[in-house]
C-alpha cells in the first residue's frame, strides 16, 4: 500500500477534533521544509503554519497538497508525525491495518510481553513458595519412613541452607519423630 493510499485513509483519523494540536502541526510542517530533500518551500510552509486559518484548515490543505505531490512526500509525512507524535502515529489506522494482518495469526510480540511480564523476583518468590510447601508436607506426613529420609536430605543440605536454618528443621524434625 502506497504512502498516498495510507494518508488518504489516515485523513479523517489526522483532521478530527483535538488529535493534532498547533504545535505539533507547526513542528511537522517546519520538519517537512528543513528536511532533505526539501518537501514544503519556505512559501509553502508559511502557508500552512498561519494562524489566522484554522488548524483543521491548514492541517487538511497539507495533507491534500502532499498527496497531490507523491509518494516520497507523503512517506516524510509520517516519519514526521512518527518523531514529532509517536502516540498518534501508533494510533493511525492504516498502521492497525499493516500490523496485524491476519486476525487468526497470533502476534508473538504480545505473547512474549504476556509471558514475561513479570520479573525474576516473581519467578524466586513462587518457586521458594512451592519448594517450601512441598518441604512441609514432605516432612509433615505422618510415615515415619519419610521423617528419616527428610532427616538425611536435610543434613546433608548446608550448602542450600544456612547452618541456623538447617539446625532448626532438624529439631522440627526430631519433634515430629517424638510424637
Amino acid at each position: 500500500q502506497s504512502y498516498c493510499h495510507r494518508l488518504q485513509h489516515d485523513m479523517y483519523f489526522l483532521t478530527s477534533t483535538s488529535r493534532l494540536n498547533e504545535q505539533v502541526v507547526d513542528k511537522i510542517v517546519l520538519q517537512l521544509n528543513r528536511v532533505y530533500p526539501q518537501i514544503l518551500t519556505n512559501e509553502e510552509a508559511e502557508k500552512f503554519r498561519n494562524p489566522k486559518a484554522s488548524l483543521h484548515t491548514r492541517l487538511s490543505d497539507l495533507l491534500k497538497h502532499l498527496q497531490k505531490k507523491g509518494d516520497r512526500h507523503c512517506q516524510e509525512f509520517y516519519r514526521a508525525l512518527q518523531i514529532n507524535a509517536e502516540q498518534l502515529f501508533n494510533d493511525l489506522p492504516s498502521r492497525k491495518i499493516l500490523k496485524t494482518p491476519d486476525p487468526t495469526e497470533i502476534d508473538s510480540d504480545k505473547e512474549q510481553y504476556m509471558l514475561n511480564d513479570r520479573g525474576p523476583v516473581f519467578f524466586l518468590a513462587c518457586f521458594s513458595v512451592a519448594a517450601g510447601l512441598a518441604l512441609f508436607w514432605y516432612c509433615c506426613n505422618s510415615d515415619t519412613k519419610v521423617v528419616g529420609r527428610a532427616r538425611r536430605i536435610l543434613g546433608f543440605s548446608p550448602i542450600i541452607i544456612g547452618r541456623h536454618v538447617r539446625n532448626i528443621c532438624m529439631l522440627y524434625l526430631e519433634d515430629i519423630s517424638r510424637d
